[in-house]
C-alpha cells in the first residue's frame, strides 16, 4: 500500500510541498506549514486492525518499530526508508495512575504521562527522531544540508544533539544566557553540538536561528517546523492506547511555543478520522502566568496574538512571549473545546512539589499543568467523576537547583508550603531519636 504525505499551509491557502523541501513557511501567504497525510490509503485498513497493528509493535526489535514513534510509520512519515531512521527507541513512556494526588486534587481518576522518561529526558524525542530521519534521508539524496539549527530553552537542544550526533549531523544550539538549568545546558556539550550562549531570550534566539536558517545548509530544528509535529503526535494515541484504547475526558498540557497541543491535537484528530475511537478528549493549554500570550488571547476570545516580554518564570521552557504554532494551537483548541490556564509561581512550584510528596518527581512544566488541573477543578470546569490525563513533558532531574531552592526556601514568589529541608545534627543517638520522635 503506497501511503503518501507532504506540507500544506495552515491558512487553507492549498500551496503544497513535498516533506523533503527546505521550506518552513508558505511562500504565497507566509503561514506556517503542516504535515497532510493522504487518508485514503490509510482508511483500507479498520479502525481494529490499526489498532491491532499498533500492539503488535509495541516494544518489537524488528527495526524501526519497537519505537513509540516508529511503530506508527505509516501515519507519521512513511517516505522516510528504516535505513535512514535515527530512533533511539523514544516513546512507550509510563502512564503513571496517581491514584494519591488525585485524590489530593479531588480528581481520583488521574494519570500522568511521564515523557520524561524518555533517552534525553523530555518529549522532545518523539519529535527529533523524525526531523533528524527526514534531514539524514534528504542529504542521502543529494540535499546540500550542512548542519541542524535550533534555538531552544534547554529541552530541544539535548534532543538535538542527541540525535543529530547518532546520525553523524553537525548541531548548531542557540541558547539564551543565564536562563536554562546547568543539567540542559550540558547536554548538548556533552553531544557535540556547538552551543552558543546568546545575551537574550528565547524570542530572541529564535529570530536569530531564523535567519541563519533562510540558507540552505542549515537546517531548522524548530517546532515552527512540522516534522518535528508529526512525532509529537505520537503521544496523544500512545496515552489512549495505554488506557485499553478508552478516551479521557481532559488532557492536560503545560504550552509555550505551541507545538505540542498542536501536535497532540493532531494524533487525537487522526484517530478519530481513522476509527480508532469515536469521541474526543477536550484539551487545556497550560501557561506560566509570567509568559501567557496564549491565555491572555483566550480571555479575548482568541481574537489576535499579542506577543509579551516573557517574565522569568521558574517553567523556564516555555518562558516564551512569542510562540510561533499560535494559529495551530487555536485551531487545536477549537476543535477539541479547549479551555486555557495559567499558573503562578507560587502556585507552580507548590503543584510540582505536591505531586513530589505522592510518588512523582515533577518538573516546574508539570506543575504549570498540574497547578492549571488544581485551579479548573475548583472552578468546577473539571468535575470529580471525570478521567483526566496530564502530560509531564520533562524530567524532574533536569531542574534540581529548583528542587534544592524550593526546600532551602530560596524561591522569590513562593510560600514553599511543602519544603522539607534536611535536619544538620550532631552525630548523636538521642539527638537523632528526639528529631524523629
Amino acid at each position: 500500500m503506497a501511503y503518501n504525505s507532504w506540507y500544506e499551509c495552515v491558512r487553507g491557502c492549498g500551496r503544497r510541498y513535498s516533506i523533503f523541501e527546505v521550506v518552513y513557511r508558505c511562500e504565497d501567504c507566509g503561514g506556517l506549514l503542516d504535515v497532510a497525510h493522504d487518508l485514503e490509503p490509510l482508511q483500507a485498513r479498520s479502525g481494529a486492525e490499526w489498532r491491532a497493528l499498533f500492539e503488535a509493535r509495541t516494544r518489537t526489535t524488528e527495526w524501526p518499530y519497537g519505537s513509540g514513534v516508529w511503530g506508527k510509520m505509516e501515519w507519521v512519515a512513511p517516505q522516510i526508508a528504516p535505513k535512514n531512521v535515527v530512533s533511539m527507541y523514544e516513546g512507550h513512556s509510563n502512564l503513571f495512575r496517581a491514584r494519591a494526588l488525585g485524590v489530593k486534587l479531588g480528581v481520583p481518576d488521574l494519570w500522568v504521562k511521564l515523557c520524561g522518561n524518555s533517552h534525553t529526558g523530555s518529549f522532545k524525542d518523539l519529535g527529533m527522531t523524525v526531523l533528524v530521519s527526514a534531514v539524514k534521508q534528504m542529504i542521502a539524496e543529494g540535499a546540500p544540508i550542512k548542519a541542524v539549527a535550533c534555538a531552544s530553552t534547554g529541552d530541544t537542544s539535548a534532543a538535538l544533539a542527541a540525535y543529530a550526533a547518532s546520525a553523524g549531523i553537525p548541531a548548531i544550539v542557540l541558547l539564551p544566557k543565564g536562563k536554562v538549568s546547568i543539567e540542559q545546558l550540558i547536554q548538548p556539550i556533552s553531544n557535540g553540538a556547538k552551543v552558543l550562549s546568546l545575551d537574550t531570550d528565547f524570542d530572541g534566539c529564535m529570530r536569530i536561528v531564523q535567519q541563519l536558517t533562510q540558507e540552505p545548509e542549515i537546517y531548522l530544528a524548530n517546532s515552527m517546523n512540522s516534522l518535528r509535529m508529526e512525532g509529537q503526535k505520537t503521544v496523544g494515541i500512545e496515552i489512549i492506547q495505554q488506557l485499553d484504547w478508552q478516551v479521557p475526558d481532559w488532557i492536560v498540557i503545560p504550552s509555550g511555543n505551541l507545538g505540542n497541543i498542536s501536535a497532540l491535537g493532531k494524533g487525537l484528530l487522526m484517530m478519530k478520522e481513522l476509527g480508532l475511537i469515536k469521541r474526543l478528549p477536550r484539551l487545556v493549554a497550560a501557561q506560566a502566568a509570567q509568559a501567557a500570550p496564549l491565555y491572555n488571547s483566550y480571555q479575548r476570545g482568541f481574537d489576535a496574538l499579542e506577543p509579551v516580554q516573557a517574565g522569568k518564570t521558574l517553567a523556564s521552557a516555555i518562558q516564551i512571549g512569542d510562540p510561533v504554532s499560535y494559529e495551530r494551537a487555536v485551531k487545536a483548541l477549537q476543535a477539541f473545546d479547549g479551555v486555557v490556564e495559567q499558573a503562578t509561581e507560587d502556585e507552580l512550584a507548590n503543584a510540582a512539589v505536591q505531586a513530589d510528596q505522592t510518588g512523582l518527581y515533577a518538573c516546574p512544566h508539570t506543575g504549570v499543568a498540574l497547578a492549571a488541573l488544581e485551579k479548573l477543578r475548583a472552578k468546577g470546569v473539571i468535575r470529580e467523576s471525570e478521567r483526566v490525563v496530564v502530560i509531564s513533558t520533562a524530567h524532574g532531574l533536569k531542574f534540581s537547583r529548583f528542587k534544592v531552592d524550593y526546600h532551602n526556601r530560596a524561591l522569590a514568589e513562593v510560600a514553599e508550603r511543602y519544603a522539607n529541608p534536611p535536619l544538620e545534627l550532631p552525630a548523636d543517638y538521642e539527638t537523632v531519636r528526639a528529631a524523629i520522635g
